[in-house]
């Protein structure tokens, strides 16, 4: 059932409405596709645990967190439910679970400043998205990104979902404060100059919501939203990813649960639909680590699929790290991802190109 349900949504996802060749924008002649060209299809014996190193699970304490490391998988996300205790300097911290595995590993989590900044009271409190670039120049949000990208490397962090790209022009609450402005050039120039700010820091950057969640229709957390039609992005939506995928060509990028119509068929969510992933790696060129938004707690996506059949469709749509903030059996996840590549439903080489982004991204 998985199987077949995948394959359904990956074929309405790669279908393209007549209308939309003639209204996309004529791409460079030197364009190429994302994957490299040495790809190669992974070994069957080493399958299962190359799936478990694409996931980015949470991390409830310090037992959950090593029980999913010792599972394989790639990174751990500090949701707001985790035990603060994972931040703190004793003996059930990330530096003592780096200790345990004998390796270092991803550690994401959301710090945006404002009003998604987790566990401020250990991390730091900064002001929003919105106030930074209104009282201050790119290099001064960049200094500020610098600071909050200290912190977080200090206490174990090397990953954060941030800054948000998203232009602020629908008057939507979910996005609001969390965009740097209603102008998409500043909104690129200052989420760039944030993001390499955490990059200075050892904190890898995180753009988002792609393609663009300003102008949708709602909020993904609680139901389906809908952007404008996809010629019509070009012009705002995509045009912060434009500007800062080069600025800060080290960060990666996170799908949004974004509908376009004109993309696909119109009506998938853009983190499970494979013409949302060509069109981030052909249109802005970028080449590096996709993780998805949220693929256990947004209603956008939980209202159709279980947690195995999304993070399966995600990655068969060409997404590279699936992330989710619930709490859920992390060895029947990798089991589903396995026998997707077994049977198919997730394309070999689309799987080994994500296997080796994601090896390419691992922290040393």
């Amino acid at each position: 059932m998985l199987s077949s349900l995948v394959v359904s949504l990956l074929a309405a996802g790669a279908l393209s409405a007549c209308a939309t060749d003639s209204q996309e924008p004529q791409r460079p002649a030197t364009m190429t596709t994302s994957a490299p060209a040495e790809t190669q299809v992974a070994p069957v014996q080493d399958q299962r645990a190359q799936a478990a190193s694409l996931l980015m699970p949470p991390a409830r304490d310090y037992a959950d967190a090593l029980h999913k490391l010792r599972a394989g998988v790639g990174g751990i996300f500090i949701p707001s439910w985790a035990d603060p205790a994972l931040l703190g300097e004793g003996g059930q911290n990330l530096a003592a679970l780096r200790a345990e595995v004998g390796h270092d590993f991803e550690v994401s989590i959301d710090f945006e400043g404002g009003r998604v900044q987790r566990f401020s009271e250990i991390l730091g409190d900064y002001p929003s998205p919105q106030e930074m670039a209104a009282h201050n120049t790119p290099e001064q949000v960049e200094a500020i990104g610098a600071e909050i990208g200290t912190s977080l490397h200090a206490h174990g962090i090397n990953v954060d979902f941030a800054p948000v790209l998203d232009v602020d022009g629908n008057g939507l609450e979910v996005v609001g404060d969390r965009s740097f402005s209603t102008d998409p050039a500043a909104a690129g120039e200052y989420g760039a100059a944030f993001a390499r700010g955490l990059q200075s820091a050892g904190v890898k950057a995180v753009f988002k919501h792609f393609p663009g969640h300003g102008r949708a229709s709602g909020d993904t957390h609680v139901a389906e939203a809908i952007t404008p039609p996809l010629d019509q992005l070009y012009g705002h939506e995509f045009i912060p990813f434009a500007e800062a995928v080069p600025a800060a060509p080290e960060a990666a990028l996170m799908m949004g649960h974004l509908e376009v119509p004109g993309l696909g068929d119109g009506h998938t969510a853009a983190s499970i639909n494979p013409a949302a992933y060509e069109l981030a790696r052909d249109f802005l060129h970028f080449n590096g680590v996709i993780y998805t938004d949220d693929l256990g707690g947004m209603a956008s996506i939980t209202n159709s699929l279980s947690i195995e059949e999304s993070v399966v469709a995600a990655i068969a749509a060409g997404a590279d790290m699936p992330l989710w903030s619930t709490d859920e059996d992390i060895d029947a996840i990798i089991d589903a991802v396995d026998s997707a590549v077994t049977s198919g439903t997730i394309d070999p080489e689309t799987f080994a190109s994500a296997v080796d982004r994601v090896a390419a991204a691992t922290p040393n």
